[in-house]
């Protein structure tokens, strides 16, 4: 089977944003401090998908970048599925995790699977539409503009919506069996959520030389080949 560049690429690029997707949603149950601010350890990996996003849209439309986008959701049901799995089997008495410890990070995931995958999807589509928009407007002009411009309105939703979700004040409760709650107060996780969506932004900014960078290794890389791809 032969696979052409554009082939290749997309391959490279989805498995990049794939990669980086799943470590930001098993790592977001963790909160950090950072420079006197709290936040969810899942931010670090997670900027390196405004990029691949944004060069999905760019080179591959909205098909391209929609296919990659509900295939992330698809595996980080799965990857969820896997731990539900995992977690009824009882760990050897040699094991250096015991089933305790593993449950306490593992099973803490949950409402942040959830939560994420309703904050990745409407935040996802919204940054589809916003960088189509924007291209558009602009003649196809300004990549700064439409990168960070969609990165800011998608992940503001997104920022809000995954901490209310999976951190949120609820009583205590059992999804497939293992427990859930949360003792984070409304004003907290305002500020968690202040800090993740401002620490994405600067993130955003500060990749933008590295977008401009991507766009003219990926124009290298393909060559001729790049007229053959088409956007809606």
């Amino acid at each position: 089977m032969h696979f052409n560049k554009i082939t290749k690429l997309y391959i490279v690029l989805s498995s990049i944003f794939l990669t980086f997707l799943l470590m930001a949603e098993l790592t977001g149950s963790k909160l950090i401090t950072t420079f006197g601010f709290v936040m969810t350890m899942g931010v670090i990996p997670f900027p390196i998908t405004f990029i691949v996003t944004d060069i999905l849209n760019e080179f591959y439309g909205k098909k391209g970048v929609r296919f990659t986008t509900f295939l992330g959701m698809a595996m980080i049901l799965l990857a969820y599925f896997l731990i539900v799995v995992d977690l009824q089997i009882p760990a050897n008495a040699i094991s250096p995790v015991d089933d305790i410890s593993f449950q306490k990070v593992f099973a803490n995931s949950g409402l942040v699977i959830i939560g994420s995958i309703t904050a990745y999807l409407i935040g996802q589509l919204i940054d589809i539409q916003v960088f189509h928009f924007i291209r558009t407007k602009t003649g196809g002009k300004h990549v700064w503009l439409r990168a960070t411009g969609s990165t800011v309105i998608s992940q503001l939703i997104d920022s809000y919506v995954v901490i209310f979700i999976a951190f949120g004040k609820y009583e205590p409760t059992t999804i497939l069996g293992f427990p859930f709650y949360s003792l984070i107060n409304t004003p907290t996780l305002i500020s968690i959520s202040t800090t993740n969506f401002v620490y994405k932004l600067i993130i955003a900014i500060l990749l933008t030389p590295a977008i401009y960078a991507a766009h003219a290794l990926i124009e290298r890389y393909l060559g001729d080949e790049i007229i053959h791809l088409h956007h809606e």
